[in-house]
């Protein structure tokens, strides 16, 4: 591993939410490796859960200290396949029962970073006053306001809105999609799952992220979520990456706007 080039805080919540009985969500933090993630799995009772426990379980064996970024990516690209190998094995012995999860995942090297995704749970980055998303759903909708089929108002009412087009281990292959660039002090970084983003919008997101630490963060953010019906279960997972002999934001509410690109 590089020498560190930051100082870090991160944390990370997972809740059941209001409504379901069992998480099928997990969260994964290595900030010794530079390896965040976040998954929500799907498949009914049991095989959600099994889904994204499956995939924190090979991150866990695969993400050693790597001497390159290269080799980084190359261990979480070797733990999401082994993942979904197993999943898809267990939904073809269960004869052919769709089990999966989505995942999204944010890897640091020095300066640099990657987020991986599949699925639906989403990667923000906060930088000063601009929230941006990284990922790009990997949903219906989103493919059918792409296309420019579904204007953003009748996406939202879109009945199949929550129908997702790619997941791991409901195939033989995993896809994932990434986006890569560079981490600069005072960066704040958000994994989260649908259940946080069915209730909270990008400008809520950015406007609870500016100005706390990640504890605080994700308090917030869980909070906001559960208090507007808490419909699936929610999970954020945040890291702050600060300069060395920079200032950590005090705790507590922000006044600051924050501009919102996607």
């Amino acid at each position: 591993m590089p020498e560190p080039v930051f100082r870090l805080e991160t944390h990370a919540i997972s809740h059941v939410g209001m409504v379901r009985q069992l998480n099928e969500d997990r969260c994964y933090a290595d900030p010794a490796h530079g390896v965040w993630a976040v998954a929500d799995g799907m498949g009914g009772h049991e095989a959600g859960d099994f889904a994204s426990e499956a995939i924190m379980r090979h991150l866990q064996a695969a993400v050693t200290a790597a001497p390159s970024a290269a080799e980084l990516e190359a261990a979480f690209r070797a733990a999401i396949v082994s993942a979904n190998g197993e999943i898809y094995a267990v939904s073809r012995q269960r004869g052919n029962t769709v089990i999966g999860s989505t995942v999204v995942g944010l890897l640091t090297f020095g300066p640099h970073y990657r987020c991986y995704w599949s699925g639906d749970s989403r990667a923000y980055l906060l930088r000063g006053d601009v929230l941006t998303k990284l990922s790009r759903d990997h949903t219906e909708v989103q493919e059918l306001l792409d296309r420019g089929v579904l204007t953003p108002e009748e996406a939202a009412v879109y009945p199949r809105r929550n129908a997702i087009t790619h997941a791991i281990g409901v195939g033989p292959e995993a896809h994932m999609d990434y986006t890569d660039g560079e981490v600069l002090p005072g960066d704040s970084f958000l994994l989260c799952s649908d259940g946080l983003t069915a209730h909270l919008n990008d400008m809520d997101i950015g406007h609870l992220m500016t100005g706390r630490r990640a504890r605080d963060i994700c308090q917030e953010l869980v909070n906001l979520a559960l208090s507007r019906g808490g419909t699936d279960n929610v999970t954020v997972n945040v890291v702050q990456f600060f300069g060395k002999s920079s200032t950590v934001p005090a705790a507590g509410p922000a006044g600051e706007a924050t501009r919102v690109v996607g």
